[in-house]
């Protein structure tokens, strides 16, 4: 009886650790269930929460046992080895995509609102993290891409001041290339493209290949203005009677030498281009790009606020109140577009859960 008395207390620690972390995870499990119940993005977290109560309740239950101060210590040992070799198997690509986001802030060659190309994806960024970058696509889709991605291959930026936009056609050689180029430069001013200008691409067996392209300034409009120079061209073209096709194919159709596959002007604007595709296709990353330059806009308001009052170019007094009202206009700005951001976020997974 002493005996069976004796084993009871040695083991009663444990069974009462045992039976307290059992409750106390019951309890988190059904209180975190309730809590987050309509919240889909709530499940990383609540793994997370469980799994890090589940290893304290482990430890708790093996400092419990009833058993020798060196089999215990060998045994957290052993745990911590395991913890370990783990964090550091998996910690290879996980701090290479810290460093790598630190690399991309310092550096600073893409931010939030550019049009960026990393190998074949392009898009507008709308966040960089510390682990990820978030591309929005022209098709409107959010690609996240891993920051270790963005420094190990090209990444090409359209700079904020212009971008080349260019488009290609085949024409017979019985047209002029100087007339050709001069038709192909007035369509490139008519699509709203600055400094227009003309190459011949290739010398092919039955076509010679031109490339016309112009700088687009308002780089916000990317999209519609490679569609707008295209039209420009087939309007252009058309307009002088040039057919954009193939003296192959001309010596190979039946039709009279007369007819030419011109389309007939329609004498309106046509309605091929979409004014606003770039306000479908990259609504994030229009909004993440005019919070970045709110913030952009603070941080040289408070570069000129943090001079020294002697040194050269500070602020005045009342040079000092006017940006320092500014600056807190500035930021009540930023709060409402960052508030915005997160009530459309919002309402996307509500209505992403609502069509589950």
């Amino acid at each position: 009886m002493t005996d069976y008395l004796d084993i009871v207390t040695r083991f009663l620690p444990v069974l009462g650790t045992l039976a307290a972390v059992t409750v106390i995870l019951a309890a988190a499990n059904w209180f975190l269930s309730r809590r987050w119940k309509n919240d889909s993005d709530a499940q990383f977290r609540f793994q997370l929460i469980m799994l890090s109560l589940t290893f304290a309740g482990m430890l708790a239950i093996i400092v419990a046992l009833p058993i020798r101060d060196a089999v215990r210590g060998q045994l957290l040992s052993l745990i911590g080895i395991l913890l370990s070799a783990a964090i550091a198997l998996s910690s290879t690509t996980f701090i290479g995509n810290i460093m790598a986001g630190i690399m991309l802030k310092v550096v600073k060659s893409a931010r939030p609102g550019d049009f960026i190309t990393v190998a074949q994806l392009t898009g507008r960024i709308t966040e960089m993290g510390l682990l990820h970058t978030e591309i929005q696509t022209e098709f409107r889709d959010l690609v996240t891409v891993p920051n270790i991605y963005m420094v190990t291959q090209p990444l090409q930026v359209v700079r904020a001041s212009g971008s080349i936009i260019t488009a290609e056609v085949s024409l017979g050689y019985d047209t002029s290339h100087d007339r050709v180029a001069e038709i192909l430069c007035g369509a490139a001013a008519a699509a709203g493209l600055k400094d227009g200008f003309v190459q011949v691409r290739e010398l092919g067996d039955f076509s010679i290949t031109y490339r016309v392209a112009g700088l687009l300034e308002d780089i916000q409009s990317l999209i519609s203005a490679r569609s707008a120079l295209r039209i420009a061209m087939l309007d252009a073209l058309h307009g002088e009677g040039i057919e954009i096709v193939s003296p192959n194919f001309m010596n190979t159709r039946t039709v009279g030498e007369e007819q030419k596959f011109v389309a007939a002007p329609s004498g309106k604007r046509s309605q091929l281009l979409q004014p606003g595709a770039e306000q479908v296709a990259f609504d994030k990353a229009n909004d993440a790009a005019a919070a970045q330059k709110i913030r952009t806009a603070i941080e040289a308001i408070q570069a000129q606020l943090d001079l020294p009052p002697e040194e050269d170019g500070a602020p005045d007094a009342e040079k000092r109140t006017e940006l320092e009202a500014e600056k807190e206009r500035l930021t009540k700005e930023l709060e409402s577009a960052e508030e915005s951001i997160r009530n459309k976020e919002l309402a996307e997974v509500e209505g992403a859960s609502d069509s589950v």
